[in-house]
Formats: C-alpha cells, sequence, structure tokens
C-alpha cells in the first residue's frame, strides 16, 4: 500500500480506502459533493454538507393514488426569462459545457466551441421512498455484476445465439474466449455502473430500464446540474417557496474519482497512469475531464486520454504483463469509449482491447464486465431461478427481482403475437449502448413481422422488454440558449462503484445520480445522443 499512503490529498481508512478531503471542495461547489443518502453496504462516506429537508414545493400535479408525486417544479411565468438567463450565465462560469455540434473542432480541441449542457430549469420532485429503494439496489447490483463476470461459461452459453447474428457481441466473446483459454485471472476488479429505472405510472413500481457497465457518461455534468438548481432556488427562494436543501447533491465525480484513485492504489506503482479510452471525437469531453481532474487534484494520480488506435499504435506489453504507453505503465484502464461498432472501426482497434485484455492493468470494465451489461444477459438474469445462481441472500433476490420490467426473447411467440397487435406496449432492444437503437411503435411491428417471415436467427439479436410509462408533467427545458415548454417525462440512474482484491471487498456502493428529462413525446432518452435534457432531484 505504499502508493496509497502517497494519495495527495486524502487519508486511508483502516479499510484501505481513500477518504475526501477538504480540497474536494476546491474543485466542486459545497453543496455538488453534498451527500445523498449512502447505502448501508459501503465502507465509503462522502462528504457531508447539510440535511436533504422535505418542504412542499407547488407543483403541477402527476400523483399516483397513495399522494406520491412526480412532476417537475412550478415556474412563475414572470420569472422564466430570468431563471434561464441566471442559468445560462452560471453553466459558462461552472464548466456545465459540452462541444457545440456545430463547431467543426469542438469535439476535438478543449475549450473551442463551447456551449451550455442542456437541462431543465428547475428539478424534478421525486417521493423520498423510490429514491431510497434504488440506493438500496446499487451494491446488490454491483455484486451481481461481479458474481455473473465471474461465470464465464454462463456468458459464453447466454450470447452464444447473439454471437451468431451480431458481429460486434461476436468480436467481444471472441476476446473473452481467449481470455478464459489463457486461465486470465483478474485479481483486482473495478466497475463503474449506473442502473437506470423508470417509475411505471400504471403500477407505481419502480423498474429498472437497463444495467450499463461500460461508460457511464454524465457523471460529472449530473454533479454541475443539481448544483445549478440549488443555486436557482437559493437565489429566488421566496418566489419559488422551495427550499434549496431539498435538491438531493450529487457524489458522482468525487466518489468514482475515489473508486479509481483507490483502484490505482492498490495497483502499487506509483509512476504508473491512469489510461482514459475516448474516441477520436468527443463533444462532452467535458464530463470526462471533471474525472480526471478530480483524480490529479484530489489524489496527484495522473491521467493519459487515447483513443483505441491510439492504443494499438503506442501500446506494449511487457514480460511481466505490465501495459506501457509511449513508456509509460498503465495502472487503471478507465472505458469512456468502446461500447459501440463505431469504436472499432478497424483491426487496430480490436487489436488494442485484446491488448488491454491481455494486460495486468486494471480494467473498468473487464470484458466480461463488459458483456454482463449486454441486453441479452438482462433478459436472462430476469428468468425465474437464474438469480438463484448468483445471489445466495432471499431478502436480496426478491427486491432485485421485483425491480425487472418484462423481458422476453424473441423465441416466445405469445409475446412476440403481443408486440404485433400492441406495439405500443412494448420496446425492442438490439445489444447496443449509446442510445438511439431502439425500436418502438410501428417500426417495432414491421420489424418483427419481416423477423418472423424470414424466419432468421437475426430474432437472437434483440430482446423484448415492456414499455415502462412514467407520469409526466410540463417543464421549461433549456437547449442551445433558448428554452421551450414541453410536457415531459424522466429516467434516473444510480451510479455504482464496485472494487475487489481478490476476495476483499473495498468499495460497493452507489455513487451518486443522473436524472434525465425527455418530452414526453419522444422515444429515446440520451443526454449525449441529443434526446434528453440534465435534471435533478428534488426530494419530496
Amino acid at each position: 500500500m505504499a502508493a496509497a499512503n502517497a494519495l495527495t490529498g486524502a487519508s486511508v481508512s483502516r479499510g484501505g480506502s481513500a477518504s475526501m478531503s477538504g480540497s474536494a471542495t476546491a474543485l466542486c461547489p459545497r453543496s455538488v459533493v453534498a451527500a445523498a443518502p449512502t447505502s448501508r453496504t459501503s465502507s465509503l462516506r462522502p462528504v457531508s454538507c447539510g440535511v436533504v429537508g422535505t418542504a412542499a414545493p407547488v407543483v403541477a400535479t402527476a400523483e399516483g393514488d397513495d399522494g406520491r408525486r412526480f412532476e417537475q417544479l412550478a415556474v412563475p411565468p414572470e420569472l422564466v426569462d430570468e431563471l434561464v438567463e441566471e442559468a445560462l450565465v452560471w453553466c459558462s462560469q461552472h464548466g456545465l459545457v459540452v462541444g457545440d455540434k456545430n463547431h467543426p473542432r469542438s469535439g476535438k480541441a478543449p475549450g473551442v466551441g463551447l456551449l451550455h449542457a442542456p437541462f431543465a430549469l428547475l428539478p424534478m420532485s421525486f417521493p423520498k421512498v423510490y429514491w431510497e429503494q434504488a440506493l438500496e439496489l446499487a451494491p446488490l447490483f454491483n455484486e451481481l455484476v461481479h458474481r455473473v463476470s465471474l461465470d464465464g461459461d454462463f456468458l459464453q452459453q447466454t450470447l452464444a445465439r447473439t454471437k451468431e447474428v451480431d458481429p460486434f457481441t461476436r468480436r467481444l466473446l471472441d476476446i473473452h474466449s481467449k481470455m478464459m483459454e489463457l486461465n486470465k485471472k483478474e485479481d483486482i476488479q473495478l466497475g463503474l455502473t449506473r442502473s437506470d429505472y423508470m417509475v411505471d405510472g400504471a403500477t407505481d413500481k419502480l423498474l429498472q430500464v437497463e444495467l450499463n457497465t461500460i461508460s457511464t457518461s454524465s457523471n460529472g455534468l449530473a454533479c454541475g446540474v443539481s448544483e445549478l438548481h440549488r443555486n436557482l432556488i437559493r437565489h429566488h427562494e421566496r418566489e419559488l417557496g422551495l427550499d434549496p436543501a431539498s435538491v438531493v447533491g450529487n457524489t458522482a465525480i468525487t466518489q468514482h474519482a475515489e473508486a479509481l484513485a483507490t483502484a490505482w492504489a492498490e495497483y502499487n506503482n506509483q509512476s504508473a497512469v491512469v489510461l482514459v479510452v475516448v474516441q477520436a471525437e468527443e463533444r462532452y469531453m467535458y464530463d470526462q475531464y471533471w474525472i480526471t481532474v478530480a483524480l490529479r487534484e484530489m489524489y496527484g494520480v495522473t491521467t493519459i486520454r487515447k483513443t483505441m488506435a491510439e492504443i494499438e499504435a503506442e501500446g506494449d506489453l511487457r514480460p511481466d504483463g505490465t501495459l506501457v504507453i509511449n513508456g509509460r505503465p498503465v495502472a487503471v484502464v478507465y472505458f469512456r469509449a468502446g461500447y459501440s461498432p463505431a469504436d472499432y472501426p478497424s483491426e487496430a482497434e480490436w487489436r488494442a482491447r485484446l491488448l488491454i485484455e491481455r494486460s495486468s492493468a486494471i480494467k473498468c470494465p473487464s470484458i466480461a464486465h463488459h458483456l454482463v451489461g449486454t441486453k441479452k444477459i438482462q433478459q436472462e438474469l430476469a428468468k425465474e431461478k437464474v438469480l438463484e445462481r448468483f445471489l445466495d441472500n432471499k431478502s436480496d433476490i426478491e427486491n432485485v427481482r421485483k425491480c425487472f420490467a418484462g423481458l422476453w426473447s424473441l423465441e416466445n411467440d405469445n409475446i412476440v403475437n403481443s408486440a404485433i397487435e400492441s406495439p405500443e406496449l412494448f420496446v425492442l432492444k438490439p445489444q447496443r449502448e449509446g442510445g438511439g437503437n431502439n425500436i418502438y411503435g410501428d417500426n417495432l411491428r414491421e420489424t418483427l413481422i419481416r423477423l418472423r417471415k424470414d424466419g432468421s436467427n437475426e430474432i437472437a439479436a434483440y430482446i423484448l422488454m415492456q414499455r415502462i410509462f412514467p407520469p409526466a408533467s410540463p417543464s421549461y427545458l433549456v437547449r442551445e440558449g433558448t428554452f421551450v415548454r414541453d410536457n415531459v417525462v424522466s429516467e434516473f440512474g444510480i451510479f455504482g462503484a464496485y472494487l475487489r482484491n481478490k476476495d476483499k471487498v473495498i468499495i460497493n456502493d452507489q455513487c451518486g445520480y443522473l436524472l434525465r428529462t425527455k418530452a414526453a413525446s419522444l422515444n429515446e432518452g440520451g443526454v449525449v445522443a441529443g434526446y434528453a435534457f440534465l435534471n435533478s432531484i428534488f426530494l419530496t
């Protein structure tokens, strides 16, 4: 643990994890790192800044039978222009920015072509009962991902048919198979995940949309928007009649940085760097820089950013398995790319991925962790008796299972018939990440009819999922300096961190949240994909 003791601005607890010092507030405003309720299984505790209140806001109604409310906080019409102007200035001054897609260099050159990130003007009112449920689920899903990743045969067998018809999944499985043949063991395992949920308006149940195991993005932007909203409410507390302390502080950056720094320390090489794998053009690079700046300023950890092509050209393995990039040893590989076929335009990128997997560097995620996040594995875990293969505690199994939406393979003729008859009640999902890939409505019906008519094995490339209908309410949405008022719905995700060294679990915790709001008329909902707006939670 020599490297652990060298962590700048941090102290090492008895559990071996680094705790944040006061230097965290030099990176993020005080309420950005305000503590959200922490799960009972965690050995880490984020910095606490105040108490989450329960002030009752004046809102546009979207209410369940038991009075639990999901809606955007109402804005007095006469205050809208002033709030929008203040918010735009705040975003510019505090780094809540992205690259402007209309500027040709905005995705390549830092500081060029900046634009504020899209955001909802005020937070969403969110019942505490669902918030607490999602926090309790975070360590369970972290542990589930870890245990499934260890069962190589389960991953290979479950994805075997998908592999036949999906070239991208096949290439990932081929690398995984090579690691199994080499009996490659990952003593130190790090996962930064995000479990996304919606609350179904018809049943008032919290249902999981998907479990993300690679490149869980928007952690930096999510911290910024919660502070933006708290700032606006604080300045207009009297006019709005709201308590700014009820905006849930976001710990995503500080806790993700802590997890990466602690993993770096476990690797025990003070000269090693954290390698951030990025796309060649990335308009959301500033979301990523929040993490790298935190690692440098809070822990003294050096990061380097490389594309897959650059890793292939500049990378090598030493005889002991150390990954080196231009002669610099790598302790942790943090993927913010590599989740899409577009990230592998040539064989060079696939060689880079294999090089990383063969190395002794800590992968975030490993190829096995990556595969656990596929839609087919999500569907398989929802089958009867499958969770029992990986989890032991009956209460934990019950809590995980009750958040599953309906999930089916296309081999289920009855479900396929139902989806053709009522396509509005289903979503057709391919094995893809990054937003904009799902199929809805008439396109869903036509795709299913075509697949059935062709009798093709292509059906193995998709799963069917129950469509979730969250409550809708009006909101002001701000993008590119202008705002609109629209009826909106929201999806929220809980970030998680899991770090293990052999049999020792060092971190298993929730790590803040991401709330995304979109027009109720839209199907897709990713911020990076261009559909959604950043938002924060006003706990009630």
